[in-house]
Parts: C-alpha cells; structure tokens; sequence
C-alpha cells in the first residue's frame, strides 16, 4: 500500500522551539485515538499541529488531512468542511454523517480540525461518531477548551519561554527581519529591549510577530518602551482619556497621538476584554498587545481590518475593495490600507491572496460592532458575493470557464454566508444568488447545499420568471446526480411547465437538458432524443454558444450512441466539441470527449477511445470535478482492457474505484456503459490472470487519487 502525505497546509514562516511539544505529541499520535492541543488564541497551537501532523503523516497509509474550522460561523457546514477536507464529495441520498463514516471506515489516517472551540458540541459529537465507525483514523484537534469527547487526551500549548531558552527571541529576531529585510538585534542594547519585549509578551507568538512587525516604524529599544508603558498602564488600571483625531466617520478608530501613548475613543469593550477579573493573564497580554498592534494603524487601516472581518475565505484585492470601500475608504484607499495591515502582519498575503488570522479577526469583529457597521458590512459582503454568482454565471462558457468554476469552489463559505444573510434581508437576491451557484456546487460535489439553498429559497417567498426555473433546475440536476431520478423528473417537469408560461427559451433548453438526462439515465434514448431536438429547433433565439444550448446538444449526443447510431452520434459529439473549445467550454466538452471515448470502444477502436478518454480526463481534473473522473476512468480502463494491458487495466479500473468511493456510488454510468465495462475487465483478468489482475486492481484502489490520475493519464504505462 502506498503511503501518503495527503493535505496539508504549506508552512509559510520558520519555526523555533517546541522539541518537548513534538515529543509529547509524536507519542500521543501514536498511542492515542484523539489528541487535543488547547490554549490561548496566539499561542502556537496551529503552528505547532501542523508541525507535528507533517512529522507524523508518513505512519498513516492514507496521510494527513487538514480542516480549518476557524471560518465555520455555525456547525451548518461543519460535516461538509471535513467531508470536502477528506476528499470525500458525497452524491448520494445518504446523511452526511452517515457517507462520512463509511468513506472513513476502511482508511487508516490522521484527521487535523484546526480551530474547532466555537463549536466544541457540534464536533464532540461528530468525532464520538466516526472514531467509534472508523477504527484506523487518528484525530488531532486545536482549540481553546477541550471538547470533552470520550476518550480526549488533552495537551496544553504553553508560550514559548522567555528565560533561560532562546525560542521566544530567536522567533522575535526573526520576525524582524521578516518585516524589514536588514532588521536585527546588531545595535547595543538591542538585544536586552528584544529580551524585554519577550518576557512582557510572555513568549506568546502572535503577540511577539505583531510587536515585530512595528519595526518600520519604531527602533526596538522604542518597540520596548512602547510595550512596556501600554502594559504598565493596564495593570495599573490606567485608561487614558481618548482624543478625537481620527475619522468622523468613523468613531473608536481615531489616530493615537504624537507620541503614541493616548488611546482610541471608544476602547471600553478592549478594557473589558484585558481586566483581570474576566480574562486570564495569557488571555490579557494577547488583547492587549492585539490592542497595541491596532493603535499603531492608521486610521483608514484601523477601518479596513474591521470591515474585512466578514470575509471568511482567502480573499484578492478586488474582492477586498468590494466590500470595504465607503465613506471614507475609497476603493485607493482600500489597497493602501490592505498593504499597511500585511506590513504589520495583521493580514497575511500569499502572492495574490490575502487572509486574517481568527484571532484579529475577532478583535475586528469587535471594533466593527463599536462602530455600528455590522449590518452594513454584512450587506456589502452579500452584495459582493452575489456579484461574483452573476459574474461567474455569464462566463461559464467563456475562456476562463475554469477560472470561475475554481473562484465559486474556493469562495464556497463565503457564498453561504451571503446566502444567509439575503434569505433574511433580501430574499429576491438569495433566490437569484441560489440560482445562479447551484450548477456550480452540483459540478463541485456540493449536492446537499446546493438542494438546501435552493429549497429554502424557493419556500423563503414568491418568485417568477428565470430565478424561479433556475431554482427548479438546480433542485433537479441534484436529485439527478443523486440517483433521485423520480425527483429529478418532477422537477424537469416544473422547469419546462414555468420556462414555457415565461416564454423563457433558455429555461427550455435548461428544462430539456435535464428531463434527457434523466430519461437517458432511465432508459428511454429516443424519447430524450426527440425532445432535444424539438426544443433546439424551438429555441433559436438563444445564441449557440450558450450553456444551456450546449448541454442540449450533449443530451442529443448521449441519445444517439445509446440507440447504436454511431456515426450520427460521432459527428454530433465531434461538432459539439469544436464549438466547446472555440468558446473555452470545459465541462461540456469533457462529456463530449466521454461520448467519443465511448463510441470508439463500441466500435472496436479501443486505442482512439484511449485517447478521448484521456482527454476527457485532463478536462474533468482542471474542473476537480470527481464524479466526471470516475466516468472518464471506467471508459480509459475498458479502452486499455481492449487493447490486451489486463495489469495496467486493472490498475486503472482501481483508481477509478476509488473515485466512485469518493463520490458515494458504485459505478454508475448511461446504461450502455455497463456492458462493455463488463466485457472489457473480463477481458483484462483473462489477459494477466485473476491473481495478477487483483494486486494491479488494489494497487490502483489504494494509490493517492492524484497520484492514480497521473499515472492513468501517461499513455505507455509500463506496470
């Protein structure tokens, strides 16, 4: 069996210290079912599991996966979080939990939820389910509390230590140097301010990379008098009087003075959050060097970091822009301000993508609510998102087709959240959004959310026209994928009945595509047929590179191979793929690649079928579209099984296996699949015999899916 990495988040700083953590970590993965590494927010806890879950990984046959939790704001998308964290992307009628269980049944692997203490209840309960069903998953989680699951062993991440052990300055020095290249502790007394400012910061590691990110604008010795006079003035309970040099606009974000010691107007909830009688003395030093770090800020930077707070996924500049400027944060002002918070290491960037780590997030979320802007921000984050819903709709058959299938994908929570705050405060834009994103999470595996939203946006008020089939389209193209075929046909049926009172031509076209789908799904090609037909004749009004034109055409595809009229059905699928890929299309084109695969293996060309089957492939991978792969390595093994290689047939058909594990079906396919597949793997085991053909078919099964892919898509494959 081959070992495994799996996912896991690229570390992108250095580490220091924490040999005893690793130590005492590394035997508790090893001798323990579920470890739980507990502290304060800044103490390390993510740095140092992710450490420890890459030293640990290559004992787990099937690796380490990584969920972060921390953009979780409610236990809705906690199932779907770790089923998308584990690979899994369910499609079938099942309780999550329920295909969760079963796809981690069999697998021996360790599970990392970062960030899991604001829903303590929700994940007790889901690990006390699928540690007691899954016995070779090993579980590592980070959080502020224990979770109190049965059987918990619990590690508490203390600061890193600030006397007699160099972790916490060697960390300060380098993070210095981080955030002004030349920066060091070289100039005398230095070192001792370094040693003054990580013993006033406890060895806590946020709170010493925030500090360290004031160097561009303090020298240490100032960094160290600046930190001590703040923390002096807390103990002693000292609250300086505010100025209000700031923001009209904007109150509690005003500037600090010249000398930087007055503080924010509006800073009653910080004192709160540091008094001794509500916090810990861990838990007051991060505030209160959080506190520190946002007083350094600009005004107009101080505004940013609240107003960015709705946003729960990476994020770009522009979405940035969109959904902070106003007032006095223009959309210039916004990226100046967006530069200032990297500098300061409030907002990490990875070349083009920016995030905020849980801890300031939460300190904004604060200040954003001192400031009365929660409810707007909140309208423009849905605003935004519903933008990028319509922006992504009328460019899915463009050139970046990809581009946009991978923004939805990565954008998901985001989209959720917006989505719940228009069922409540807009619901015509939910009903829109809902619309506009279900094909999208349908393609993506998100079969469950795309059936709730649409659901509860259709029951959330009245809705007519393109919104209404839509909604009905995307309720069925689930149920489709599903194996719902009754619910699937209900609504085809609700689509046609509404695109006709509207006089909607691509709602027709939509409705037929998914009615053929399902009759072909169901055994009735020439009825799938004639309807396709009917309805692109009808329809000329909708241009011909539309989507729903497209998926039309493909529908009178699959119709012809399945009524064995084989060379209408190659020069319609060949039409079709050409004016997919003058267009940048994709998704189509990859089924229309399937159907040529297919259609040269029932015509006895199993090398040409190799080929589009190959192609196919490479299509469905750009698209991370699982179920579409698992088709595309069925038809490639038949192809392979057909031209004698039985051991690396087998190989594939694993790897294909272990695709439609991924999606929760055995294999499914049009019903003309499922003979030749038949034929072609008892072809394969006769070419190498059942003992040969059995350790190639396991090895393919138990191969990383990536890794199985790749070598499905290397033609000449010597096994």
């Amino acid at each position: 069996m081959m070992t495994t990495v799996g996912y896991l988040p690229e570390e992108t700083s250095s580490f220091f210290g924490r040999r005893a953590e690793l130590t005492r970590l590394h035997t508790a993965l090893t001798t323990r079912r579920m470890t739980t590494l507990i502290g304060p927010g800044g103490v390390g806890k993510t740095r140092l599991a992710l450490r420890a879950a890459r030293a640990a990984a290559g004992g787990y046959a099937d690796g380490a996966w990584w969920a972060d939790l921390s953009p979780l704001y409610d236990d809705g998308l906690l199932l779907p979080t770790v089923s998308d964290a584990v690979g899994l992307a369910d499609h079938t009628l099942r309780m999550p939990v329920e295909a969760l269980c079963e796809w981690l049944g069999d697998k021996h692997l360790l599970l990392v939820l970062d960030s899991a203490e604001h829903l303590r209840g929700p994940c007790s309960h889901l690990l006390a389910e699928i540690l007691t069903t899954s016995t070779g998953l090993t579980v590592l989680v980070t959080s502020r509390q224990p979770l109190g699951t049965h059987g918990e062993y619990v590690v508490e991440v203390p600061p890193l230590p600030v006397d007699g052990a160099p972790d916490a300055l060697q960390l300060f020095a380098d993070r210095l140097r981080a955030a002004a290249p030349g920066a060091g502790l070289d100039a005398p007394g230095d070192e001792a301010a370094a040693a003054e400012i990580c013993r006033r910061l406890e060895g806590i590691p946020l709170a010493l990379e925030l500090a360290a990110a004031g160097i561009g604008r303090h020298s240490v010795a100032q960094l160290a008098a600046r930190i001590g006079s703040r923390f002096d003035a807390r103990s002693a309970g000292f609250r300086a009087p505010g100025r209000s040099g700031g923001l009209a606009l904007a109150p509690g974000f005003g500037a600090p003075g010249a000398d930087g010691a007055d503080e924010d107007p509006g800073t009653a909830r910080l004192d709160l959050l540091t008094d001794t009688s509500v916090w810990p003395r861990r838990h007051r030093t991060l505030r209160t060097a959080i506190g520190w770090s946002h007083e350094l800020c600009t005004p107009l930077e101080r505004l940013l970091w609240a107003r960015l707070t709705p946003l729960r996924s990476d994020f770009d500049a522009e979405v940035a822009r969109e959904v902070c400027t106003g007032g006095p944060l223009t959309a210039d002002e916004v990226d100046r301000a967006l530069q200032g918070l990297v500098a300061q290491s409030v907002v990490q960037r990875d070349g083009d993508r920016y995030r905020m780590l849980d801890t300031l997030r939460e300190y904004g979320r604060m200040w954003l609510t001192e400031l009365g802007e929660a409810r707007a921000a909140a309208d423009r984050h849905a605003a935004s998102f519903l933008g990028l819903a319509r922006r992504a709709h009328d460019g899915w058959t463009g050139p970046d087709q990809v581009s946009w299938y991978h923004k939805v994908s990565d954008t998901h929570l985001d989209l959720c959240v917006a989505l719940e705050h228009l069922l409540v405060h807009d619901v015509g834009g939910a009903q829109e959004m809902a619309g506009r994103v279900g094909f999208f999470w349908a393609c993506c595996g998100h079969l469950s959310e795309a059936r709730n939203y649409a659901q509860r946006a259709l029951d959330a008020g009245p809705v007519d026209g393109p919104h209404r089939t839509r909604l009905h389209w995307v309720l069925g193209v689930s149920a489709l994928l599903q194996s719902d075929f009754a619910t699937a046909e209900k609504y085809g049926a609700l689509c046609t009945a509404t695109a006709l009172y509207d006089g909607d031509d691509e709602g027709m076209l939509g409705a037929v595509y998914l009615s053929g789908l399902t009759r072909l799904m169901t055994g009735e090609p020439a009825a799938a047929l004639e309807a396709a037909g009917r309805v692109l004749r009808m329809a000329d009004s909708v241009p011909v590179d539309s989507a729903h034109r497209l998926r039309c055409r493909l529908v009178t595809v699959f119709a012809l191979t399945a009524l064995g009229r084989f060379t209408e059905s190659e020069e319609a699928a060949t039409a079709l793929r050409r004016a997919c890929e003058r267009g940048g299309e994709y998704w189509t084109r990859s089924y229309a690649d399937y159907q040529l695969a297919l259609i040269a293996l029932l015509q006895g060309r199993p090398a040409a079928s190799a080929a589009h089957a190959r192609s196919m492939l490479a299509g469905k991978h750009r698209l991370r579209d699982s179920f579409g792969i698992a088709l595309g390595l069925d038809v490639l093994a038949a192809a392979i099984a057909a031209q004698g290689a039985g051991a690396q047939a087998a190989r594939v058909y694993g790897t294909g296996h272990a695709y439609w594990r991924m999606v929760g079906h055995p294999q499914r396919g049009t019903p003309e699949l499922g003979p030749v597949r038949e034929t072609c793997e008892l072809q394969a085991r006769a070419a190498v015999g059942d003992e040969a053909y059995q350790r190639a078919f396991e090895r393919g099964q138990s191969d990383n899916a990536e890794v199985g892919l790749a070598a499905a898509l290397r033609t000449g494959l010597q096994l």
